[in-house]
């Protein structure tokens, strides 16, 4: 059955029609009969996630489209089948919440907040092939392909399977973690700090919990604290959709949660949604417009976000656009940007006028990935980003939404809660020699707990000083 017209994909649309386009990033299976039984498999078992948690996520941003929610997004760069287990995990979705927690407090707006978890196991690379220790050897490409063991670097289609029960597994911890009260806003201090030890970022904090527990003191005081909305949050899912074949083998023609049921044969009362997670997106190597990942993207309910980068022409920017959300949903599309410090003052303004000065103008949500174009390699090889350079393209990216009269939707960033030391500066001015204390990554560099709620602040700050500077004015 063809998708339907309102996620924008014509009537020759299927879930595998995506198979007679040029490919990128393809792994080459040398034994095609164990991919067909992986697939087989994978048809079979039940979606991961809902199609009414992905409607909501999808309410949620509209809003942030709207200008009325922030959206927060961080993970690994490259999650392992290791990292499913209960403090991995609960560490993520703690630094997740202290830093939406420092954001409400200086945004005065919702958070959004999605995770790169439970299915961030594919990773697109530059080269089939790698070095180490001298020796050519395929190159690691995420835990759903190969290991990165040099014995496990051979493509392995049971990994397609092993990762959707890893999926399901660590999905499953999140919403127990947070139906027991994790995320409880009457105990914020129960999100403890952890590794965090520096007193300014600490005294920040602090202040962002005595401003939210005096405000929910207030509430009970007057009766309005009876609601669940401050006992829990929602936190979904997301990852690249690069490996096609296991996208496609969640792909499911599903009800629409928000259509009523209706006799009327020009009615879509059924959707293909993606149920692998809440939110995919097509990564920079892989959206060319005629290729195979615009074609899969184009025909599901998702929300989708598109990498835009310094190669990303800006007519390629509307093409995009016009082929994944022609009926010009608001929230649909997720622009994450990704230029690098050096170049957003250069590319971004002009990407946003294309956008904005368009038909798709207000309808998309914007957001900043200030780490992907800042990533370099220092001596022995060791890629690392440097703070300043992460901060710095936030802070422009801030200003130059601000110059232009558009608004930053949020921020996209490879995070772990532990307090790993792969990123150099920050408040603890780690250098190259502390590369090596814990760097514990398999592929990029991720921030460590201080320095994600660093950035936290500095987005939060922004705001509260515009709403501060607002309020002085009259305005």
């Amino acid at each position: 059955m063809a998708a339907p017209a309102s996620n924008g994909a014509t009537a020759e649309w299927t879930p595998d029609s995506w198979r007679s386009k040029p490919i990128k990033q393809a792994p080459d299976y040398p034994d095609k009969a164990a991919v067909k039984k992986a697939v087989s498999e994978l048809k079979r078992l039940p979606p991961i996630v809902h199609p009414r948690e992905i409607v909501k996520l999808k309410q949620h941003l509209r809003d942030v489209a709207r200008g009325e929610a922030f959206l927060l997004q961080g993970g690994d760069c490259a999650e392992l089948f290791d990292y499913c287990e209960q403090n991995a995990i609960e560490s993520k979705i703690k630094l997740l919440l202290q830093m939406s927690l420092v954001l409400i407090w200086g945004a005065d707006k919702r958070v959004v907040r999605i995770g790169r978890m439970a299915g961030q196991y594919a990773k697109p690379r530059s080269s089939p092939m790698e070095t180490v220790d001298g020796k050519q050897v395929p190159s690691f490409r995420g835990d759903i392909l190969n290991g990165f063991h040099l014995d496990e670097r051979e493509l392995d289609p049971k990994r397609l399977v092993q990762a959707y029960h890893f999926s399901a597994a660590t999905l499953n911890y999140i919403r127990a973690a947070i139906a027991s009260g994790i995320a409880d806003l009457h105990h914020p201090l129960d999100w403890d700090l952890g590794h965090v030890k520096d007193p300014a970022v600490k005294d920040k904090y602090f202040q962002a919990v005595s401003f939210l527990t005096e405000s929910l003191r207030f509430m009970h005081t007057i009766g309005a604290d009876k609601t669940d909305k401050i006992h829990t949050v929602d936190l979904f899912t997301s990852h690249e959709g690069l490996l096609l074949e296991y996208e496609e083998s969640l792909t499911r023609l599903l009800d629409n949660p928000t259509h009523p049921p209706s006799s009327s044969i020009h009615s879509n009362p059924k959707e293909y949604y993606n149920t692998s997670a809440h939110f995919l997106w097509i990564g920079d190597r892989t959206r060319q417009i005629d290729h195979a990942h615009v074609e899969f993207f184009r025909g599901i309910a998702n929300p989708i976000g598109i990498k835009v980068g310094p190669t990303t022409p800006v007519d390629d920017l509307l093409a995009l656009l016009r082929t994944l959300n022609p009926s010009r949903e608001e929230g649909k599309i997720t622009l994450i940007t990704r230029y690098g410090a050096g170049k957003v003052a250069s590319l971004l303004p002009a990407h946003i006028r294309a956008v904005e000065d368009s038909e798709y103008a207000r309808t998309v949500v914007w957001q900043c990935d200030p780490m992907h174009g800042n990533t370099q390699s220092v001596s022995g090889g060791i890629k690392t980003r440097r703070f300043g350079d992460i901060f710095s393209e936030l802070q422009q990216t801030l200003r130059i939404h601000k110059e232009q009269g558009s608004y930053l939707g949020g921020v996209h960033l490879e995070l772990t809660g532990d307090a790993v030391t792969e990123c150099l500066g920050g408040s603890e001015n780690l250098d190259e020699d502390d590369l090596s204390t814990n760097y514990t990554s398999f592929c990029d560099p991720r921030l460590n707990e201080k320095q994600a709620l660093e950035l936290a602040f500095l987005v939060a700050d922004h705001y509260r000083s515009e709403r501060l500077g607002a309020a002085s004015t009259g305005q």
